[in-house]
């Protein structure tokens, strides 16, 4: 039996920037801004995107600069870039939210501390700075284009647990992680929700690795149904 080939994403590209749109049949009523982590793509995580327009929400998927289709090299814009794509979306769609995995979770919170209006924060596995610091500064070969000497001073500026003690009280926090991460110690997220307001959610799931917990369906399911609540309690 054959499955019908799902609906492509509208393609665009803003300021070097490469994105995937997706839109669902009628009025979306919330958006998704989709941030991936070092070293991969828009691409892995259509399978979310195309969740969230199955439930009738917006999403949007991009590459970060260095990855992907996208121009130039990863650097201090990131956080900046991150919240242009939340404009973009709010052509299409009334609230959003940002879901972030690993390095897209690190951007999604300080994007989300920057924002008030940002309706709901989803962070996967987040790599705080002392982590992506220990990697540029492994001599590890990069898996995208990194503009190193300018990350080190501004990774060294941020604080990952402060931005999320900013995040505004209609942000809602959805923090996702498997014990069994091998690349971000799931204490991290612990941590992180000691240092957030409600309202918050701490998901912490057996086994697993760092990347098992971004593709599993049950939870982004959840996750989607999190941000919904999130619309719906901000009214």
């Amino acid at each position: 039996m054959r499955h019908p080939t799902p609906t492509p994403p509208e393609l665009g590209v803003k300021d070097g920037l490469a994105y995937a749109l997706f839109l669902p049949e009628g009025e979306p009523d919330a958006g998704v801004v989709v941030l991936h982590g070092g070293g991969s793509s828009k691409e892995s995580h259509f399978d979310f995107a195309r969740g969230c327009r199955a439930d009738g929400m917006a999403a949007l998927a991009y590459d970060a600069r260095g990855h992907g289709e996208s121009e130039g090299s990863f650097g201090p814009g990131a956080i900046d870039e991150a919240l242009a794509m939340v404009e973009l979306l709010r052509a299409h769609a009334p609230r959003v939210a940002l879901r972030g995995s690993s390095m897209g979770g690190f951007q999604a919170i300080h994007a989300g501390a920057r924002d008030p209006s940002i309706c709901a924060v989803v962070a996967i596995s987040p790599a705080p700075e002392t982590g992506l610091l220990r990697f540029l500064r492994s001599g590890q070969e990069l898996e995208f284009r990194c503009d190193a000497e300018a990350c080190v001073p501004w990774l060294e500026s941020l604080d990952l647990a402060e931005a999320v003690a900013q995040l505004g009280p209609e942000t809602a926090l959805l923090l996702m992680h498997a014990r069994g991460d091998e690349q971000v110690p799931y204490a991290v997220s612990e941590q992180l929700y000691e240092a957030a307001h409600e309202p918050k959610r701490l998901l912490l799931l057996p086994g697993g690795h760092h990347r098992s917990v971004q593709h599993d369906l049950e939870l982004q399911a959840a996750s989607r149904k999190f941000i919904r609540d999130a619309v719906r309690q901000a009214g």
